[in-house]
């Protein structure tokens, strides 16, 4: 244990350090989230007050809780997409040679993942966090039953994000499609899991792709606890799904990483087929 958690704060350093540059990245950290909020909150408000939306969607008639929903779903997008923006940058580790480094070490290689992505989550998540804590607050939007359901809601974001790193981190080492496989997970991550729409206004067939994605039900449990006034009781089914949905991807990342390995032991080449 003590091994694999000096692994763990090892490559989240080298995380922090090759990503984090000039403290002047703390500031715009902030500032895009900012300019994502307002650009979808001053999209969204003109055709939610000019239209019969508010009839289906009552929320959308009342600003602060509008501007409240959009910055839970920006909040959450923050944690699960600085995961994808990690293993983006892991793949490039294929052409430095620290990628072969890794993998001759005795490190631990599903640590490796979920430390990678642990790098990516305190890096580009906390000052969101802390931005939205705010804004909610401020608004007096917040809806929770019990103060401990901050817990939760911190636990239905982590858990679901860490699994979710570790399994693209798995899979974009072992791919040379990292460019495209960045691409399809930026806008339809949003699109799909209901960040910036409530998710019953989403096609059925775009229902079903989201719930293959562990930020929608992340969504569901963040929204809930923060807003709705739901209760543990209440929320956990979704709990329950989120909790299966991240073993899975652990488990779906321990085999990507155990076959692309043995793999390349074979041909001497990163790549699962």
């Amino acid at each position: 244990m003590s091994h694999a958690l000096r692994v763990f704060a090892a490559e989240a350093l080298k995380q922090h350090r090759r990503l984090f540059g000039q403290p002047i990245v703390v500031f715009s950290m902030l500032v895009w989230p900012v300019l994502q909020l307002a650009t979808t909150y001053y999209t969204l408000r003109p055709v939610a007050t000019a239209s019969p939306a508010a009839a289906n969607w009552p929320l959308a008639a009342d600003p602060d809780r509008l501007l409240a929903f959009l910055a839970t779903g920006t909040l959450a997008y923050a944690f699960f997409f600085s995961l994808v923006q990690s293993a983006w940058h892991l793949s490039f580790e294929r052409t430095t040679g620290t990628l072969e480094l890794l993998f001759l070490s005795p490190a631990g290689r599903l640590t490796l993942m979920l430390a990678n992505g642990a790098g990516a989550l305190l890096q580009n998540a906390w000052l969101l966090t802390c931005f939205t804590v705010a804004a909610l607050t401020g608004f007096g939007t917040l809806s929770v039953s019990a103060w401990w359901m901050y817990g939760i809601v911190f636990l239905a974001l982590l858990i679901p994000a860490a699994a979710w790193g570790a399994f693209l981190n798995s899979l974009l080492v072992f791919s040379r499609d990292s460019a495209f496989l960045y691409t399809i997970l930026d806008e339809p991550l949003w699109f799909v899991s209901g960040v910036r729409l409530p998710h019953f206004a989403l096609p059925a067939t775009i229902q079903v792709v989201g719930a293959v994605f562990p930020l929608t039900g992340s969504l569901i449990a963040v929204r809930g606890a923060l807003l709705e006034h739901r209760t543990l009781a209440e929320l956990a089914p979704t709990l329950l799904a989120l909790l299966l949905l991240s073993a899975t991807l652990l488990a779906a990342a321990a085999l990507i990483l155990r076959l692309g390995e043995a793999r390349s032991q074979r041909t001497g080449r990163l790549g699962l087929a």
